[in-house]
């Protein structure tokens, strides 16, 4: 099968990424830095020869997606499979506090247990690991042959960084996922591979998703 190449794109930033605070699948707009960072990634990738942009359907991710997908004249298409793990009862609360309130659950987050599934509905480090790989895989197979933009979550990258790797889905993280920083990977035969990691030279500044333990 032909290879396909992926930009993917962390969205910009928010308050709630400034104040250190888990989104997950809350909707929330970006605030002005964010803008700016759609803005000046909008400029880097508008000569960039894309096939397709795709998105998360959370607000943060098609925000930034718009003002690139104009100049490329493309369409936005959205998917909810790209869309940020979700935190559970964590979600809306800052690290700080979720250690504070919820000590047992928040150990086992920050030890990446792959199978501890957050209460109040939050999904596990291995269905969010399975999902983004299926929904990759899909886009891949659909685009093959070509370039694909897709504008997601810090979640999503973390995912996509270990299947193109091979590194292992509890191992530390050891490598940074920043708002509005350029990603590159590929499939080629049917096999996940990176590119390059974290391309920051047109922001200013970015904030990664989640300390690393």
């Amino acid at each position: 099968m032909p290879t396909t190449t992926f930009c993917l794109v962390r969205h910009g930033e928010t308050a709630w990424n400034a104040e250190r605070r888990m989104q997950g699948q809350f909707d929330l707009p970006l605030n002005g830095t964010g803008r700016a960072q759609a803005e000046a990634l909008a400029a880097t990738l508008a000569t960039q020869p894309f096939d397709a942009v795709f998105s998360s359907d959370l607000a943060r991710a098609t925000t930034t997606a718009e003002p690139v997908a104009r100049r490329l004249a493309l369409a936005v298409r959205t998917d909810a499979a790209l869309r940020e793990r979700h935190y559970g009862v964590f979600q809306g609360l800052t690290y700080t506090q979720a250690e504070q309130r919820f000590p047992q659950d928040y150990a086992r987050l920050v030890a990446r247990d792959p199978d501890h599934a957050l209460p109040d509905g939050g999904e596990s480090l291995a269905d969010l690991a399975a999902r983004v790989r299926d929904a990759l895989t899909r886009i891949a197979m659909e685009h093959a042959g070509g370039r694909v933009l897709v504008i997601t979550h810090g979640g999503v990258l973390d995912a996509a960084h270990r299947m193109a790797t091979g590194k292992a889905i509890d191992a530390p993280r050891d490598f940074v996922v920043a708002n509005a920083a350029l990603n590159w990977i590929e499939r080629r035969d049917g096999n996940w591979a990176l590119l390059s990691w974290a391309e920051r030279g047109h922001l200013d500044a970015t904030h990664d998703e989640m300390p690393r333990s």
